[in-house]
């Protein structure tokens, strides 16, 4: 299954929840989600379940720290503050190349990639999401980068196979961010119970229903078992989703780069 990394339509306001991932899926994921998953018309029926390892937060303090540092800046929209945050060598990969103007400074091009400039500019409120991120996970083709956030461990080949025998790519899974998530038979999460989510990938479907065209609270999803029903939002991530990347250098830490965004924007 290829990881391609699901690129923004719009960065929503994140909704800072209890759980440290979940602000990320109320915000930069989920709109192309569902546009990725209404291209797909592969009817949805039972799979074989690929069981995940949630990832651990990255244990170190002074990343901690640096968080809440980062959180206190995006607060206040400190553009002055947030400069001195931001690595001089930073790049901005949306799909496959490096798009991060190098003859400008870093602050520039972090605005553009995660949209900071203007009135309400979203970029802030995904940058308070990334800041509550405690996981991270090596970038394997950047030394000493680490991005943000990590995504879960699970047997690539049973991936593949899963994939090619219900239709699917990577734009249509994701992964639960805890154990036992409740399956709703609508989108209204206060509709009867179908099942429940364990650790395993968990496929996303496109949903056209006009209750949750307004509401966008919930994802359409179908389970193992072949049941279709909906699950908050902030319940799942991503697999290939957008991430924060950071280095650690003698200063201390710097946000070293943005993977995702819109190219064209």
């Amino acid at each position: 299954m290829g990881h391609a990394r699901l690129p923004s339509t719009i960065l929503v306001t994140a909704t800072l929840a209890a759980t440290a991932l979940a602000p990320l899926a109320t915000g930069p994921w989920v709109q192309q989600a569902r546009a990725q998953a209404s291209q797909n018309t592969a009817a949805p029926k039972p799979y074989k379940a690929v069981s995940i390892t949630l990832p651990a937060a990255l244990n170190d303090p002074t990343f901690d720290a640096f968080r809440k540092q980062l959180s206190e800046v995006v607060q206040k929209k400190d553009r002055a503050a947030l400069t001195g945050l931001v690595a001089g060598s930073f790049f901005w990969v949306p799909e496959d190349a490096d798009l991060a103007d190098k003859g400008k400074p870093a602050i520039d091009n972090i605005a553009k990639a995660l949209s900071l400039d203007g009135k309400d500019a979203p970029g802030w409120d995904a940058l308070a999401a990334y800041a509550q991120e405690s996981t991270a996970m090596a970038d394997p083709q950047r030394a000493g980068v680490f991005c943000a956030p990590a995504e879960p461990t699970f047997d690539e080949k049973a991936a593949d196979d899963l994939a090619n025998t219900t239709q699917t790519d990577a734009s249509d899974w994701a992964f639960p961010l805890r154990d036992g998530i409740e399956v709703h038979a609508t989108a209204k999460q206060d509709s009867a119970v179908v099942d429940k989510l364990g650790l395993y990938l968990v496929r996303v479907l496109a949903d056209d229903s006009p209750a949750n065209a307004v509401l966008a609270t919930s994802l359409k999803v179908v389970t193992p078992s072949g049941k279709v029903g909906y699950v908050p939002v902030e319940s799942l991530l991503p697999i290939g989703g957008e991430q924060l990347c950071y280095l650690k250098d003698a200063g201390g830490w710097k946000i070293a780069g943005f993977l995702g965004g819109e190219p064209n924007q």
